[in-house]
């Protein structure tokens, strides 16, 4: 089994220009969810939404072509991959032929489908991956935009807590339930293996007994100075939110920002739901 320490992350590493798959380095989602009390199946669904930004490659004349890639990967595949490997393996692209876009596609969707599904001891197979290439001409019509809903940013609160403290999370169960969309731009956690701090923005939907706004501000700045991948944060704020204020419904969403060409977003909700549209936010 993959681990993150066996990764490149924070080592020398060369960049490879030609096409290599190889480099793609899954990392099971199983050991994390069980740390945060998923041993079976998830009491959620949803997707991690990728941006790609350094996607280039070689046409048959060997005129480099640009585009930016996103990918929804399904948060039921059995693995993520490794952030670093991937901008290696995109990299790789880079001198490397490619009859057209549609040729770049298929490698892509094949390749990142196999390293997110396979797992150890059984068939390699490849399974579902979302994939889209914005080609120059359509990159003016790329948005921004901030996450809806009432910010937290505004309450005026003292905090001491900055690893992860669920305990910190209320809700009035003795009143009428409501429905509330919340914001907060002061997310912050760190690289796993490096410590290299990740940048967020996050967004809470819920109905339920109205959560203590304060208290949950002062629980998203808790994630300060932990240390965990991307999907594994908002996975644990997901199931600390769920379990401590028991909302009817719950969505959880985050923008991280960029690094090494790459914003990973995970979205997870307790319902069906249609994913969020990919708009980058100001800090991306």
């Amino acid at each position: 089994m993959n681990t993150p320490e066996q990764s490149t992350l924070g080592k020398a590493s060369s960049y490879p220009d030609r096409y290599d798959p190889g480099l793609l380095f899954p990392i099971p989602r199983a050991p994390k969810r069980a740390e945060i009390g998923i041993d079976t199946q998830p009491p959620f669904m949803g997707a991690d939404l990728w941006t790609a930004y350094e996607l280039s490659w070689l046409n048959l004349r060997g005129k480099p072509q640009v585009a930016i890639a996103q990918v929804v990967v399904p948060c039921e595949s059995p693995n993520i991959i490794e952030s670093k490997s991937l901008k290696l393996y995109l990299g790789s692209f880079s001198n490397t032929r490619f009859a057209d876009d549609a040729e770049v596609l298929a490698r892509l969707r094949a390749d990142l489908g196999q390293a997110l599904w396979r797992q150890e001891g059984q068939t390699p197979r490849s399974a579902a991956v979302g994939l889209k290439l914005i080609a120059p001409d359509d990159f003016a019509g790329q948005r921004m935009a901030s996450l809806d809903g009432l910010s937290l940013d505004r309450l005026d609160i003292e905090c001491e807590h900055y690893s992860p403290a669920p305990e910190l999370l209320t809700a009035a169960f003795d009143e009428q339930p409501v429905s509330e969309v919340l914001t907060s731009d002061l997310l912050k956690s760190n690289c796993l293996v490096t410590g290299q701090p990740d940048w967020g923005s996050v967004q809470i939907s819920y109905s339920g007994a109205q959560i203590d706004q304060g208290a949950l501000l002062r629980y998203l700045v808790s994630f300060r100075n932990h240390t965990e991948f991307h999907e594994q944060c908002v996975e644990r704020i997901f199931m600390d939110v769920w379990s401590r204020c028991k909302p009817t419904r719950l969505a959880v969403y985050a923008r991280y920002t960029r690094r090494g060409g790459l914003d990973i977003n995970p979205f997870r909700s307790s319902y069906p739901q249609p994913l969020p549209a990919q708009v980058r936010t100001a800090r991306q």
